[in-house]
């Protein structure tokens, strides 16, 4: 036993403390992994980016982002999975918008974080 460790006891008590008590904000921090997940495609960060701005018909989104509507609705899927995203018919229309307005706030703060990483010169590296 070094000088930092408690007694034996005492030893056996805090391990069993720590390895025992769940952490109070686990179902938020499985949420948020969630979250990061859907935002872990350059494509669905675009599409949040128009989202932010505007509601969307699906034909019109699709034209501004350059990709197939397959492509779009495999995007939008996975965004409306994690609670981001909803849809709305009108007619034969199909409209996204985003369910969040926080998302957008939190798009633009990581980008702001990303863009005082370049100014510093920082390199991503993963």
């Amino acid at each position: 036993m070094n000088s930092v460790d408690p007694p034996g006891d005492q030893r056996q008590s805090v391990a069993k403390t720590s390895r025992k008590r769940p952490s109070a904000d686990s179902e938020i921090f499985e949420r948020q992994a969630r979250i990061c997940k859907s935002f872990a495609n350059s494509t669905r960060l675009r599409i949040l980016d128009c989202l932010g701005k505007r509601d969307w018909v699906a034909s019109e989104l699709q034209t501004e982002l350059g990709i197939s509507k397959a492509n779009l609705s495999q995007h939008v899927a996975i965004l409306k999975a994690a609670g981001i995203v909803g849809t709305r018919r009108e007619g034969k229309q199909v409209y996204f918008s985003l369910l969040m307005p926080e998302v957008k706030s939190a798009c633009r703060l990581i980008r702001d974080v990303l863009r005082a990483q370049i100014l510093n010169g920082q390199r991503l590296t993963l």
